[in-house]
């Protein structure tokens, strides 16, 4: 017999044998039947636990003099969809309380615990002042929005995280509409000043490698500036009219801007015949398909996508200037500004609740705030006209407190690693955080710009086609001015004048080359199958 012992007496909740295990008849009538050990067939009547429960306990108790543990929560005041307590009355809600409560759950062992407010409930508690009350033992454990930070892991132990937060920086942002020179906004003015200068200077690196060979580059002055701009307009908008997004369309624009080059175009009235020019608008020509590509899709988004901007461009910005910043009361972003980032604490203005930031930004008495992350986003859940600027910066999360070497840090921290599996704190935070964001998509002006340091590598690429191209361009010259101008060197050298000498090699450089008899049979043949 299996008996149940309760209090004074005891009631018989089944039977045990060899033939049929745990069951609720008598073995005796299971005899004649065919033995069965399964265990779905183990069955016993409902227990009677200590206490009176029928409900089966889940382990050990924790262990604690045989006193509740008590829990401090923060009191606060504002953001209170993270942790409050209910006016009047000693019950407390949020966020952060339901993931421990759900946590409490799964341990393995039974946990009494009360929780106790800490603060005036006119201003947020100090989180410092908190922690060290659980390293002095005034309280056992903190439940709340806690970030884990150096100074406070030094006291006391931590759970682990079960919501990421680090500090960001939020500052008034207005809407940029659209105006004559959108155009002008995917490159910055650096960028726009050295491509101009790039189309100014391979220009006049073609212009000197055909200028001897090349009846086309020939002329005035006038006509021949007119030919350098034309011909590289030609070059460069021939293979911007073809559609970004088709990249076969692409490559095809490519091939056709290319054959100007190589001397087959009859569109754009200008050749290029040297070996070396037409190197270097290859390369050129290289360089402006990427440029152009990027141009088109910055500008496409700049024009799509509403813009929003400010003058604070992240923690750098504030950092740099002499500008006032909110924090938080009671966030550990006032120590890590002061100490971590070295702003002095006279330009530090506290805030105590999402009123006070909006009202602060709005009357210019602060250039921005700096608060957390899960903070922020329920501030800018209905604030549109703010908005995060930079990356976000030190990188925290909030955890659990408790005394040093507790084993509760070690089983909770377990218990939030299964609600994180199981999906029920995502579940949570749906509940608590889960707001209706701004109507529009927001982006950063500057986060469009297009700035130098992009596309260095490819001027750089190209410059130095353009000075070898020069340079071999020039060792040859000297070799030809050397071999076919002997008497005019002699001449100038019973002179011994370096103003004749240069004269002399200018007009030599400026002469026309004949061209050879095939050369002029090759042409002629190429305008008549062109008829």
């Amino acid at each position: 017999d299996i008996i149940n012992t309760v209090e004074t007496g005891y009631r018989q909740v089944g039977y045990w044998s060899n033939h049929s295990g745990l069951s609720i008849v008598p073995p005796e009538t299971l005899y004649g039947k065919k033995p069965n050990r399964s265990s779905s067939n183990q069955h016993l009547d409902s227990v009677v636990w200590p206490g009176g429960e029928t409900i089966k306990p889940r382990g050990w108790v924790f262990p604690n003099n045989g006193r509740e543990l008590r829990i401090v929560v923060p009191n606060r005041v504002s953001y209170r969809d993270f942790v409050s307590v209910v006016n009047g009355t000693n019950k407390v809600q949020g966020y952060c309380i339901d993931v421990f409560l759900a946590a409490i759950k799964l341990m393995p062992y039974a946990v009494p615990y009360r929780f106790i407010p800490f603060g005036n409930g006119h201003e947020n508690p100090s989180y410092y002042e908190l922690v060290s009350k659980i390293a002095a033992g005034v309280f056992d454990g903190a439940v709340g929005d806690i970030a884990i930070v150096t100074d406070r892991t030094r006291i006391v132990d931590f759970t682990q995280p079960y919501i990421e937060s680090g500090l960001v920086v939020v500052a008034p942002v207005k809407k940029i509409s659209s105006n004559p020179w959108s155009f002008s906004r995917p490159f910055t003015p650096s960028m726009w000043a050295v491509t101009a200068a790039f189309f100014l200077i391979v220009g006049s690196v073609v212009w000197v490698l055909e200028h001897r060979i090349n009846d086309e580059f020939r002329g005035s002055p006038r006509q021949q500036i007119v030919t350098i701009l034309t011909f590289f307009s030609f070059c460069y908008f021939n293979n911007s009219l073809v559609p970004t997004e088709n990249l076969e369309l692409r490559i095809t624009g490519v091939y056709y801007s290319i054959i100007p080059t190589l001397g087959f175009s009859k569109f754009s009235g200008e050749n290029t015949v040297s070996t070396l020019g037409r190197l270097v608008l290859i390369i050129w020509l290289f360089v402006v398909l990427i440029i152009n590509s990027s141009y088109t899709a910055s500008l496409t988004s700049i024009l799509t996508v509403q813009q929003l901007s400010s003058p604070i461009k992240g923690i750098d910005t504030l950092i740099s200037s002499s500008e006032r910043i909110g924090f938080q009361i009671g966030s550990f972003a006032e120590r890590y500004l002061t100490e971590e980032l070295g702003i002095p604490k006279s330009r530090l203005v506290q805030l105590g609740s999402p009123e006070d930031y909006a009202r602060a930004l709005e009357k210019r008495q602060v250039a921005a705030v700096v608060d957390e992350r899960p903070y922020v986003d329920l501030f800018l859940s209905d604030r549109c006209e703010f908005s995060i600027r930079g990356q976000e910066f030190s990188k925290r999360a909030w955890g659990f407190a408790f005394p040093r070497d507790s084993p509760l840090a070690i089983d909770m921290s377990t218990a939030i690693l299964a609600l994180s599996e199981n999906g029920e704190l995502q579940k949570i935070r749906d509940k608590w955080l889960s707001r209706s964001a701004c109507s529009f998509e927001k982006s950063e002006d500057e986060a469009e710009q297009l700035d130098l340091q992009s596309f260095w590598g490819l001027f750089l690429i190209c410059g130095i086609a353009c000075v070898l191209a020069l340079f071999v361009y020039s060792l040859l010259m000297f070799r030809q001015y050397s071999r076919r101008c002997p008497e005019e060197l002699d001449s100038t050298s019973r002179n011994n004048s370096f103003s004749a000498h240069l004269r002399t090699c200018l007009s030599f450089i400026d002469r026309k080359v004949e061209k050879s008899k095939s050369s002029s049979k090759r042409k002629r043949d190429s305008m008549h199958s062109d008829v």
